[in-house]
């Protein structure tokens, strides 16, 4: 005999409390996509104005990112990567796509020319240069090591007037969006370690030529 279901009952997609939990952090890491989809949007399309961006976009933005990131930790062995999980739920969201692979606000990753370049921000990004050199130096390769140097970095390196136009900056980008892109324990190869070591010491040297004021070094 054939068992049979009322159409009115609830249907469950757990047995157990570690399945719910499953669920219910799957539902968030969702949730918090459609977030920063709506938020990219709202920046990209203009509907925000200059100070809402300072002072809502930026903070929303790194906070949803932080959440991502945590939440991308909880759901790891149902998610094998970002794109993997939209494409599970139809999830046409390019913006926040990008926004998650980058890592950081588009504020940070295309900065404007406001604010003056104080002598302590020279200080605090010339620090975070050396700092992660030589992180690299000791042989550092973890993502988890490297990411948040290279994170601070970037964003006190965005500060600076004209910076979005340095080749430095589209450099650490990349490798800021392939290092978010690694799992935590992964490593980068030694190449990769001397590649990087590379760009950013070219970077730095760049950067204290664009504050002085003297022309950029052709190779």
């Amino acid at each position: 005999m054939s068992s049979s279901f009322s159409l009115d009952e609830e249907v469950r997609l757990y047995q157990t409390n570690a399945e719910r939990e499953k669920y219910n952090s799957l539902a968030t890491l969702f949730g918090i996509i459609t977030a920063i989809h709506y938020l990219e949007n709202a920046y990209l399309r203009d509907s925000i104005t200059a100070a809402e961006v300072r002072k809502r976009y930026s903070p929303a933005c790194s906070r949803l990112l932080s959440q991502y990131k945590t939440m991308l930790k909880l759901v790891g062995d149902d998610v094998p990567s970002v794109e993997e999980f939209m494409k599970r739920y139809r999830m046409d969201y390019s913006a926040a796509l990008e926004r998650v692979k980058v890592g950081v606000p588009a504020t940070v990753e295309h900065p404007t020319d406001s604010g003056p370049e104080t002598a302590k921000w020279v200080a605090e990004t010339t620090q975070s240069f050396i700092t992660f050199m030589d992180a690299l130096k000791l042989r550092l390769r973890a993502k988890d090591q490297l990411h948040p140097l290279l994170q601070e970095l970037v964003t006190g390196y965005a500060r600076f007037k004209g910076s979005k136009d340095w080749e430095g900056r589209s450099r650490m980008v990349g490798w800021l969006i392939t290092l978010n892109g690694m799992k935590a324990s992964e490593e980068i190869t030694e190449e990769q370690s001397r590649q990087l070591l590379f760009d950013v010491d070219h970077a730095y040297a760049e950067f204290f030529r664009s504050l002085s004021g003297k022309p950029s070094d052709p190779s």
